[in-house]
């Protein structure tokens, strides 16, 4: 809808666009760059963060600044490297979200038209939460469905995109109205998505994996404790995907990677996990990340090859990656029904 001047306003009060819909998804984020400087700065914003990093400031923020800050660029950098979409000059995770977002926006204008507008935001880096949701106001949209890309709700994750969207509507005069999209860990469609990569990926292999590894990314034992439900999320998002499988319980199992600091995070962890696989026999694993709605440094590398090398080198022989939903055709499906269900009363 173009600005235009409300009925009976004033001759000179200022255009206003109005009546349209926004749908903002958002993602985790990443880098501008590989090289030092860039790394910093994606890193000092994420592990900032007191969603991510809940020790006082005055505790963390020392050992943050001057050791942790000062070495750990190089070896992110040297990660992301290895993943680097050369062609595009960015990460996967912005090519990949992107792709969501383009495919998302196809669908949705399908159905919907000019009533609503589609866009894509991350939590770290750009494109800033805070500049798309400017932007879709400025589009005339005063009611906007905000979808963070988690399937599994945790503190870390869905409730600092949300916070990170309203500390954004803190600086705007006449704020948009905002829904928020829950946790969609047991939704059905994201079930049987993830299911249809398991027998597609299964089905163009020579040898049958002995083990299915569902990793999720971990978080300190003391956040489930406290109250967050990541870790029952994944239990169950595990439970679910086995019986739309219909395979017993020994040939599907969960982990948790990515572990960083002293504390104790949920166990097992994947990168163990998968070493005692093989010294037991299990020569031949396929592992999936449903915690990752996009592939990203922590599927592409951290699993691809960290966590694939562990394996190796105590012993396994086939190591099969089974890759996020991305743009998926039966993922954007999803998305769209969850929107549609979302915007009840909107669209």
């Amino acid at each position: 809808m173009t600005a235009q001047k409300p009925a009976n306003a004033a001759a000179d009060h200022p255009p206003v666009s109005f009546g349209k819909v926004g749908v903002i998804i958002s993602n985790l984020g990443t880098p501008d760059g590989t090289d030092y400087w860039s790394m910093r700065r994606y890193l000092g914003e994420f592990l900032s963060d007191r969603r991510v990093i809940d020790y006082a400031p005055w505790k963390w923020q020392p050992l943050l600044q001057l050791i942790i800050l000062t070495k750990r660029p190089f070896s992110s950098g040297e990660a992301y490297r290895s993943i680097w979409n050369n062609e595009r000059n960015e990460s996967p995770l912005l090519t990949t979200t992107r792709d969501q977002y383009l495919a998302l926006e196809k669908t949705l204008k399908d159905t919907y038209g000019d009533k609503v507008e589609v866009d894509f935001c991350m939590r770290y880096g750009n494109p800033s939460t805070q500049s798309v949701i400017e932007n879709m106001q400025a589009k005339g949209c005063d009611r906007i469905v905000f979808f963070p890309l988690y399937p599994q709700y945790s503190a870390p994750t869905t409730a600092t995109a949300n916070d990170h969207a309203f500390r954004a509507l803190m600086k705007i005069k006449w704020q948009p109205s905002v829904r928020t999209v829950p946790a969609y860990f047991e939704n059905p469609l994201y079930i049987k998505a993830l299911a249809a990569t398991v027998k597609e990926t299964y089905a163009n292999l020579d040898v049958e994996p002995d083990v299915l590894v569902t990793s999720y990314h971990g978080v300190p034992v003391r956040y489930l404790t406290e109250g967050d439900p990541y870790h029952c999320h994944c239990q169950k998002t595990t439970r679910l995907l086995r019986e739309e499988l219909g395979w017993s319980t020994d040939k599907i199992q969960l982990t948790f990677q990515s572990k960083f600091g002293p504390e104790d995070w949920l166990q097992p962890y994947t990168v163990e996990d998968v070493a005692r696989l093989a010294r037991e026999g299990k020569k031949n694993i396929a592992i999936m990340a449903p915690a990752f709605s996009s592939d990203c440094v922590e599927t592409l590398e951290e699993i691809n090859e960290e966590i694939k090398d562990a394996f190796i080198e105590a012993g396994g022989e086939t190591f099969t990656y089974i890759p996020c939903l991305n743009d998926r055709p039966d993922h954007i499906e999803m998305m769209a029904e969850i929107i549609k269900r979302e915007t009840s009363g909107w669209l």
